[in-house]
């Protein structure tokens, strides 16, 4: 299959025909309700609390309204110091917990927008490049080098794009630079793929089974808002999910994970600001195996001052849980900021000699005009990206795509050379 036509059938969708399979659904779904209706008792019927049309507000509306400020967490003043994750809560948006499977249409989309930045930055020098060289030349393929090393893309990835380029160039005859931003995605998506499948599974145990999923990561990157929104997550499947509070030492960690515990209807599992974290970890198990909960996601401190210290913590962590459950942690996923760039990738190199990190959640790449970390911290740890952060939402947190992360990084090149390509 060519790559125009994966990329079409698995990344597009066919946007008009999920729209009438949204709308048939939602008349699908009206229909229940009415019948549902029917079927309660009239007593009953007065209490159905319905949104108004947009513009109105009812005064049953405006009870509703006052009920959930006066329900909304106080924001404690320890939690002042982690500022960038506290603002991300505050925007978050409530969303119900039973969601529908959204379409392949809407989650490219997704990509898109979130990589609206690296795009704007890197795509449109790619454009210039291709607007000023007419014909694939040495001197092109030396400035395609510097934008994607300006992208943060990595000196490996990018030397070993090169020579794949020129290797297909040389293989198709291709003369012009006319549908060149289609082999370079082609490429990336090798590249990262690296001939391995299912990269962004999670390691889910059987039904029956508890799941531990072990996060780390400095302070800051957004790890506790990350795991707030996997639960959601998998609050969404139809998962139990406990939570473990075993960041103990920076001021308002517990309480932050708190919040997001109550948000999205998760227990969390806490000791004391201090305590040993691995008797949280410990508590949190047997919490988890009593409530016959399918999910345990653990936080943990994210300190690199002393590495020594940390890996000793990390050791003692992972000590604990394997001795209560053979095999867990059954993922340890390293939340890294994409805003940080290189230094996300020094992040990895250490966290990496610290512990097993089996994946990676990519955060806030949404904020970053250097997205082509991604590829460089694949490439260089042969670690997988499992989920990236794409924005403040809480179905913002989408597992890794290779495809649809390059057609985030030339949407409109692509677009112009999937149309072409019909014609």
């Amino acid at each position: 299959m060519s790559f125009f036509k994966r990329l079409k059938d698995k990344l597009m969708g066919n946007p008009a025909e999920e729209e009438k399979l949204e709308a048939a659904d939602k008349e699908q779904d009206s229909d229940q309700i009415e019948l549902e209706e029917s079927n309660e008792p009239a007593a009953i019927e007065t209490v159905d609390l319905k949104v108004p049309e947009q513009g109105e507000d009812s005064p049953e509306m405006e009870i509703v309204k006052e009920a959930e400020v006066e329900a909304e967490p106080e924001s404690s003043p320890e939690i002042e110091e982690e500022q960038s994750e506290v603002q991300e809560l505050a925007v978050v948006e409530d969303e119900p917990l039973e969601e529908k499977k959204p379409s392949a249409w809407s989650i490219t989309q997704k990509f898109k927008a979130g990589l609206e930045k690296t795009r704007n930055s890197f795509t449109s020098k790619v454009n210039d490049l291709v607007a000023r060289y007419r014909k694939v030349d040495e001197d092109f393929f030396e400035e395609l080098e510097d934008l994607l090393l300006q992208a943060d893309v990595g000196f490996e990835t990018v030397m070993e794009l090169m020579d794949k380029l020129r290797y297909e160039v040389q293989r198709k005859n291709i003369k012009d630079t006319n549908g060149i931003q289609a082999v370079i995605s082609e490429k990336l998506v090798e590249i990262y793929e690296q001939g391995e499948e299912d990269l962004i599974e999670l390691n889910m145990q059987p039904d029956g089974e508890l799941t531990v999923i072990l996060f780390v990561g400095v302070n800051g990157v957004g790890k506790t808002t990350t795991i707030g929104k996997l639960a959601h997550r998998l609050r969404s499947q139809g998962k139990t999910v406990v939570l473990a509070a075993g960041d103990t030492f920076r001021a308002g960690a517990i309480d932050q994970l708190q919040v997001w515990g109550d948000r999205v209807g998760c227990e969390v599992i806490k000791q004391s600001e201090g305590s040993d974290p691995a008797a949280v970890m410990y508590d949190a198990i047997r919490a988890a195996k009593n409530r016959k909960a399918d999910v345990l996601i653990c936080d943990t401190a994210g300190r690199l001052q002393n590495k020594v210290n940390l890996m000793n913590e990390l050791e003692k962590v992972h000590r604990v849980i394997s001795r209560e459950i053979p095999n867990a942690p059954h993922e340890v996923l390293l939340a890294l900021d994409a805003t940080t760039g290189q230094n996300a990738l020094v992040q990895a190199q250490t966290f990496k000699e610290a512990t097993n990190v089996t994946g990676i959640v990519l955060t806030k790449l949404d904020g970053t005009a250097k997205g082509g970390i991604v590829l460089a911290i694949r490439n260089k740890l042969h670690i997988p990206v499992k989920f990236v952060g794409l924005g403040e939402k809480m179905d913002d947190l989408q597992p890794f795509d290779a495809e649809r992360y390059v057609y985030g990084l030339f949407a409109e090149g692509l677009d112009k050379e999937l149309q072409n390509n019909e014609e």
